[in-house]
């Protein structure tokens, strides 16, 4: 049975999205603080950075790195997850994922700009741009995903409307053991998550604070 995974990074002090948006830092400047413990396990640097030397961490976040790309069939982000936010007027602009993105499965880019052609990747992957209702767009992705599981991706407004719609299955929130003071707060809007999902708790070797969320 098909379900809707999402999975998150975040501040001690409960910031997520981040202030400082340029080309050069696409989700803000802090970003490389909130995701250092998932960008240097061995899982992330092979599927992101094409980095097969078996380099890297092991251990808790390994662990929840593997199961990230786990059995994922489609994939839905927001516009800035795309990059749509960096080149919004720039037709032949086709993210910042590089030419074989990580997802290996359709991707639905949730956007104001749809309808827009979708653009075909290495590696199974190709985007297509969206401007309905998040329902609708679940639909079509749990259709793609051929049983398989939906993940949601970012950014945090986009991750908020699946979370506050109570269309969230599975949520995994890195918590880092940073703070920054500044940014966007993620849990806003979403109390009670707790009476609706069964939480779970786990500390990594890094620091990190994984809490998982399962309904």
């Amino acid at each position: 049975m098909t379900r809707v995974r999402m999975s998150l990074f975040v501040s001690l002090d409960g910031y997520t999205a981040t202030t400082g948006v340029t080309s050069e830092h696409p989700m803000g400047e802090d970003w490389e603080r909130l995701t250092a413990a998932y960008a240097a396990t061995r899982t992330f640097r092979e599927r992101v950075f094409g980095d097969t030397s078996g380099a890297g961490t092991t251990g808790v976040d390994e662990a929840h790195a593997t199961a990230f790309f786990d059995e994922i069939g489609s994939e839905i982000m927001g516009a800035s997850m795309f990059g749509l936010h960096v080149f919004p007027d720039d037709p032949d602009w086709k993210g910042w994922w590089g030419d074989e993105p990580p997802f290996n499965a359709p991707v639905y880019v949730l956007t104001s700009t749809a309808p827009r052609p979708p653009i075909p990747m290495q590696g199974g992957t190709t985007f297509h741009f969206r401007a309905g209702a998040i329902e609708d767009v679940l639909a079509e992705a749990t259709e793609a995903a051929g049983g398989l599981d939906v993940r949601v991706g970012g950014g945090v407004r986009t991750a908020q409307a699946f979370l506050r719609a109570g269309l969230v299955d599975d949520l995994h929130v890195m918590i880092a053991p940073i703070l920054l003071g500044r940014g966007t707060r993620l849990w806003d809007g979403l109390s009670g998550l707790e009476l609706t999902h069964k939480v779970t708790a786990e500390a990594a070797e890094s620091g990190t604070i994984h809490m998982t969320f399962t309904r």
